[in-house]
């Protein structure tokens, strides 16, 4: 790669709509977002693009967009917001894992007919982000005990060589039982058995999460500034 050619992780949301989420691109111009029903991202080609046409076409009024790193030119009656840096991490070889503590027997894909399971629990523990079709974005796992589902990982934006690991969480009621840790592993090391190096984005004020990050392969590769945009309340 040239040093003037930007890395691809340094835009995922336009790279992850311009490859391997293309079939599900809205797009105007250097603007691209997702469906409403399936993420709330949008991506611009180019910081300070031109999207006042694009705005208008592809965010309805009440809905709200978010970004990462490059946001657009702001026309007027729109709002940008700086929500935070976010750490953006990267595991760049496979986890080791040990035998005796990262079985997975009891894993299983989460497909459409768990999906009110998978809503209910990131309705409790990861809201905001995931939507009733997010998980058309990849690939999707759990654990579950006693018949609920206690905790769950998956796949969101990804590129050719990339995959965003998303949505880690763990019921209250099943917390310190090591499941996040079994389907961290468990999913990283899928992704770099199939080509991909996996990455993702975690906020600062989660240093619970940070540090299980990094006590399995995961590097801070940059702060990601992080944005909302919606347009002004009349």
């Amino acid at each position: 790669m040239s040093p003037s050619q930007p890395h691809v992780l340094d835009n995922p949301i336009w790279s992850s709509l311009r490859s391997r989420h293309a079939s599900l691109a809205l797009s105007a111009g250097q603007v691209a977002r997702y469906p409403a029903q399936v993420a709330p991202f949008m991506g611009v080609a180019e910081e300070g693009a031109d999207a006042e046409a694009a705005l208008a076409e592809l965010v309805p009024a009440q809905d709200t967009v978010l970004l990462l790193d490059r946001v657009p030119a702001i026309p007027a009656g729109w709002e940008l917001k700086h929500l935070a840096d976010l750490a953006q991490m990267i595991c760049e070889a496979p986890i080791a894992e040990d035998a005796s503590t990262d079985a997975t027997s009891d894993i299983v894909e989460l497909r459409e007919r768990q999906r009110d399971d998978v809503l209910a629990l990131t309705a409790l523990v990861y809201p905001h982000y995931f939507r009733p079709h997010t998980m058309t974005l990849g690939r999707y796992f759990g654990v579950y005990r006693d018949g609920r589902l206690a905790a769950m990982i998956g796949e969101r934006m990804g590129m050719d060589a990339y995959t965003e690991i998303s949505a880690v969480c763990t019921h209250p009621d099943f917390n310190g039982q090591g499941h996040a840790r079994r389907l961290l592993r468990f999913l990283s090391n899928d992704n770099h058995a199939r080509g991909r190096i996996p990455f993702l984005h975690v906020s600062h004020e989660n240093p619970r999460a940070i540090e299980l990050y990094e006590r399995n392969g995961y590097r801070l590769r940059r702060d990601i500034p992080f944005w909302s945009l919606s347009r002004k309340a009349s």
